[in-house]
């Protein structure tokens, strides 16, 4: 088996690699037509609310836009039973009134498997990429690869048959492997304290995988240790 110098932890995608970095922006006091222009003749469901530093204050979505649009169609009390949310945006003239706060946002640097399943836990269809305050891009669910979508079983069962038994030639039923929300959390005995590195970084490179806590105890520290020089004049 080799020592943990042979292994390199693999790329891994990250938002900066997909993201669209011309984003089209708004401010405050944008007002709702020029909103409903813009989606249309960049067909995009969705706007990020900038102020004069670039920092994301808001988001006007598609959804925001129809609270607005529906009102006209309503009777003289049917909004008096919604949301106070709901009442607001239906009367309001531009985007101060219509955006949504706070904004769910990412950073550059994140893996995209993080970013994928923010999306999904918050059901949210695009995050604003934000680095040092100001926003540098934004990500949609048509960014983020599909194999970055898999269920925790489909993660751990890569886990168990591609890398304990695959890669380390080792008994799965000697490891008790669990994988909440991408997060592998390993357990057992490995022989060399050096694989204990080396089952760590296969562990990352499996797609989906966000991070790895390998509670694995192992029989004999290699530390140190260099294998014997030849001997020579004999």
């Amino acid at each position: 088996m080799p020592d943990d110098d042979s292994f390199r932890r693999p790329a891994r995608l990250k938002v900066g690699d997909v993201m669209t970095r011309d984003v089209v922006t708004i401010t405050v006091d944008t007002p709702f037509k020029h909103i409903e222009q813009l989606m249309s003749e960049h067909h995009i469901s969705a706007i990020p609310v900038v102020d004069a530093e670039g920092a994301v204050v808001g988001l006007v979505s598609e959804a925001d836009l129809l609270h607005r649009t529906e009102s006209g169609a309503e009777e003289p009390g049917g909004w008096t039973h919604g949301s106070r949310e709901r009442r607001s945006k239906a009367h309001a003239e531009t985007a101060a009134g219509l955006m949504s706060t706070p904004v769910i946002s990412v950073a550059s640097d994140e893996p995209l498997a993080a970013a994928a399943r923010s999306m999904r836990k918050k059901n949210v269809k695009r995050l604003p990429v934000i680095d040092g305050g100001r926003l540098v891009g934004i990500v949609s669910r048509a960014d983020v690869l599909k194999s970055y979508l898999r269920t925790d079983a489909e993660i751990r069962d890569d886990v168990v048959e591609g890398v304990v038994r695959g890669s380390m030639w080792l008994d799965p039923s000697a490891f008790d492997v669990e994988v909440d929300d991408g997060m592998v959390r390993i357990r057992g005995e490995v022989d060399r304290r050096s694989d204990v590195g080396v089952m760590t970084t296969l562990i990352l490179g499996v797609e989906g995988v966000i991070a790895v806590d390998p509670a694995l105890t192992y029989r004999f520290d290699d530390r140190g240790v260099t294998p014997p020089k030849e001997l020579s004049g004999i």
